[in-house]
């Protein structure tokens, strides 16, 4: 256990340039109090404890504002940075050194039995907002942009944006740093794509018109 909560510090000391001191950690990261509570409800629930679990993740959810469910198998080194509106469903399960921000869901898709949440591998990173949905996997150094909303399987060391998401990089570099403001839009680039269109269509619509003036106001000369 104290070696948990030790590399829960690191993690948080590597992750957040905004904390300080561990005592900073231990009074204002609820992150920090989520997944070590989350790590003693596991214990319990996989030992058959009925109901303290799923107590203990409740009490979790009121101070922390953030709902794990006491069967997601979580790996080590994870981390909910700010974490408000975290939700992470019973069958989830996440590999080591995973970092998510706040309102992230990794939800299911509906009243399945069985395992019917998001698996995630190692090394994987989540924007804020995002939702990754249904018995699909993230393979390692998977990176999910803000808002985005995953329905379907990931391969490793892809960029995924969008509604629904898409892989817009294939190739992401071990250490490389999730940059909102330098990701691909491809449903905005759809639209500009589109508007080009209909300027081009527009255009040679207007030479067609100014054509045909100029053929009706020139009358053909009798031979």
């Amino acid at each position: 256990m104290f070696r948990t909560i030790r590399e829960q510090f690191d993690t948080i000391f590597r992750e957040d340039p905004a904390a300080k001191s561990f005592i900073e950690i231990v009074l204002c990261y609820p992150g920090f109090h989520a997944i070590l509570l989350h790590r003693l409800a596991h214990r319990l629930y996989r030992a058959g404890v009925p109901l303290i679990p799923r107590v203990i993740s409740q009490v979790s959810r009121f101070f922390t504002g953030i709902e794990i469910h006491p069967g997601a198998r979580i790996g080590n080194r994870f981390f909910i940075d700010h974490g408000m509106g975290v939700v992470i469903g019973e069958t989830a399960e996440i590999g080591d050194d995973v970092l998510i921000y706040q309102g992230v869901t990794l939800g299911g898709t509906g009243k399945e039995k069985g395992k019917r949440h998001p698996t995630l591998g190692n090394y994987v990173v989540i924007g804020t907002g995002a939702k990754v949905l249904g018995n699909i996997r993230l393979g390692d150094h998977v990176k999910v942009g803000a808002g985005s909303v995953v329905v379907h399987s990931v391969p490793e060391n892809s960029t995924v944006v969008g509604i629904p998401g898409r892989v817009v990089r294939s190739r992401n570099e071990p250490n490389e740093v999730l940059e909102h403001g330098k990701l691909p839009d491809p449903q905005g680039q759809a639209l500009e794509d589109l508007k080009e269109r209909i300027e081009h269509l527009e255009a040679e619509l207007q030479a067609l018109k100014e054509e045909r003036v100029i053929s009706v106001s020139i009358p053909s000369r009798p031979y």
